[in-house]
């Protein structure tokens, strides 16, 4: 029988090898879709969140605003993303996925989508309960360290 730190190292591993899988998928299909790395997960970040402004998403990315322009350039030339000016303040944009788009987008994760769902059928809906409370303080944990190591 394993010991109870047996197991929390294996459980920090397989982390590790999750988010290394995570991220080979992403690059993937960042090279299905010729986006880069950083752009895919801005466009992520845009599908979850929903419309933001371009200085949101570069809090949330954690880029230099001119940095964050070059990402748009490229994801509105692309047709991923439009720039809406807003009626009350033309200077204010909003960035909105482009629906046809993030239709697509989502064609490319319905493997690991499809994987997840049927995994996730395996367990009863307590311990589904149980593993999503252990992702969202694994999500948190990670949001903490890396906002302290930001400074």
């Amino acid at each position: 029988m394993k010991t109870r730190s047996t197991n929390v190292a294996t459980v920090r591993l397989q982390v590790r090898e999750l988010g290394a899988q995570l991220s080979q998928l992403g690059h993937r299909i960042g090279m299905r879709t010729q986006l880069r790395d950083g752009d895919l997960a801005c466009l992520d970040l845009i599908g979850r969140k929903g419309p933001l402004t371009p200085s949101a998403l570069a809090r949330l990315m954690q880029l230099h605003p001119a940095t964050m322009t070059g990402v748009l350039d490229r994801l509105e030339a692309d047709g991923w993303i439009v720039r809406e000016r807003e009626p009350g303040d033309r200077r204010a944009v909003t960035i909105r996925a482009v629906p046809a788009r993030a239709r697509e987008m989502m064609g490319h994760y319905a493997g690991m989508n499809g994987a997840i769902d049927r995994i996730a059928a395996s367990y009863s809906p307590e311990q589904l309960a149980v593993i999503t409370d252990f992702l969202e303080r694994l999500i948190e944990a990670g949001r903490k360290e890396s906002d302290e190591l930001a400074g």
